[in-house]
């Protein structure tokens, strides 16, 4: 892609704008960066934007002088392509992509991309251990650890990546093609940006929609949207299924994960072998496996880091034993699938704290989720209110309303007995009180570990 001395808009100041104007910098390109945001703290983005390099940065309104010569919009996961300023750079046929999109064109050697809408996180970094375990150069990037912008210059004809990409990354990839595709299983998310469950599952597709017969695209047999996302693919399609056995493809049966494959089956391991708690976490195991193994990882080098790995923080993590009562945090539990999960995994009564930002999604089948595990449900945040009445709806009312984070925990210690657990599980993303789910998370961990001190 020949962006030498050509003028780039950079949109977004967050770890993925910066990151995009570290590639173009690189590249000789030259980026002009652009916070929409009018209300941000000039002084704070000025200093954050001195460490990525020299480059112009506009915050609020970008002058019309400044959009006359721009020949491309490089645009970060946090902004929609419906903004009015980005609608008028394709009014004018200029080029508008995403930062991920961007790092894709410079990518030289092998990829493997997982997306979906619960599981992405855990199954990208057991991939990544297990390309670890085998090439000598793997990256981890996308939704997950660097962007990719900063890493794809390191990347070598022999080198692996292996990528979470979220749906907003898809909605502006038109040419990403990874050797190996991967879709964890698809629920309603997000349609406060996609709008429609339609437009939110054509994102999903475009993670395997350029690739061709001989790359490889792992799908969840047993999630609803298969059928569809099969029927648009073009590459062969690896199974994996957590209630059946499949003629092809991997699959759990009876306390064990097996491989069916050349009308043979082999015994992968047992479930005691797995180390992560939740149901979700058989289905992710088995994809990693699926994934390590199109990417060219021998199964005994797959299976010694499948058993070795104790999974990833802020998603159904044990985090300590106070008076008695066990506390889980499951602050990526940031949609009612994903939270659904997280109450599966507990083995005692519960007192469950949820609420937050709200993206539009229905709550039913995660108050249906609680059975006769939740003792108490604390919210708080933003869907408060409206997670409270789906539970009277449903019969639930043993409900205590927080106006903070931190009277929330407060009153869960409080509730809770020996013997049972606290699970902070969303059901939300974190966006009303906190800038992501790993920092609400790790205050989380905070408050407990104050307990008793």
């Amino acid at each position: 892609m020949d962006i030498f001395q050509k003028k780039i808009l950079v949109v977004g100041t967050g770890v993925s704008g910066l990151g995009a104007v570290k590639l173009l910098l690189e590249k000789e390109a030259v980026p002009v960066l652009f916070e929409p945001n009018a209300s941000a703290d000039k002084e704070k983005l000025l200093a954050k934007v001195k460490e990525a390099g020299d480059v112009v940065l506009y915050i609020g309104e970008l002058p019309a002088e400044e959009k006359e010569d721009i020949v491309m919009v490089v645009l970060s996961p946090g902004i929609s392509p419906e903004k009015p300023f980005v609608a008028e750079f394709i009014q004018r046929k200029i080029p508008v992509l995403g930062e991920f999109e961007l790092a894709w064109r410079f990518e030289k050697g092998k990829v493997a991309a997982i997306t979906g809408t619960n599981g992405k996180t855990t199954t990208t970094t057991l991939v990544g251990n297990i390309l670890r375990s085998w090439y000598e150069k793997t990256f981890v990037v996308g939704n997950i650890g660097d962007p990719y912008a900063c890493e794809v210059l390191n990347t070598t004809a022999d080198s692996v990546t292996v990528a979470e990409v979220s749906s907003f990354q898809l909605e502006t990839a038109d040419t990403f093609a990874p050797a190996v595709a991967a879709v964890t299983n698809i629920t309603p998310d997000h349609l406060d940006r996609h709008h429609t469950m339609e437009n939110y599952v054509s994102m999903k597709k475009r993670i395997f929609e350029r690739q061709t017969p001989s790359d490889v695209c792992v799908l969840n047999y047993e999630d609803s949207y298969t059928p569809e996302l099969a029927k648009a693919c073009p590459s062969k399609i690896v199974y994996f299924s957590s209630k059946r056995e499949l003629e092809e493809g991997i699959y759990y049966h009876d306390g064990s994960v097996y491989l069916a494959e050349n009308g043979k089956k082999e015994f992968l391991l047992c479930r005691e072998d797995i180390k992560l708690a939740g149901d979700c976490n058989v289905e992710n195991v088995m994809e990693a496996i699926a994934v390590g193994k199109a990417m060219g990882v021998p199964m005994d080098r797959i299976l010694e880091t499948v058993k070795a790995f104790e999974g990833v923080e802020h998603r159904i993590e044990y985090v300590a034993t106070k008076g008695g009562v066990d506390y889980y945090n499951d602050s990526k539990g940031t949609n009612p699938d994903a939270a659904i999960w997280g109450i599966r995994a507990m083995t005692k009564k519960t007192v469950l704290i949820a609420g937050g930002y709200d993206k539009q999604v229905a709550f039913d089948d995660w108050v249906e989720a609680f059975e006769d595990k939740v003792k108490t449900l604390i919210v708080m945040g933003n869907t408060k209110e409206k997670i409270a009445a789906c539970a009277r709806a449903h019969g639930f009312e043993n409900i205590v309303m927080a106006e903070t984070y931190e009277e929330a925990f407060l009153l869960s210690a409080e509730l809770a007995e020996p013997g049972e657990a606290v699970l902070l599980s969303p059901a939300c993303a974190s966006f009303d009180m906190f800038p992501n789910y790993e920092i609400r998370g790790k205050k989380f961990k905070e408050f407990v570990a104050k307990i008793g001190v």
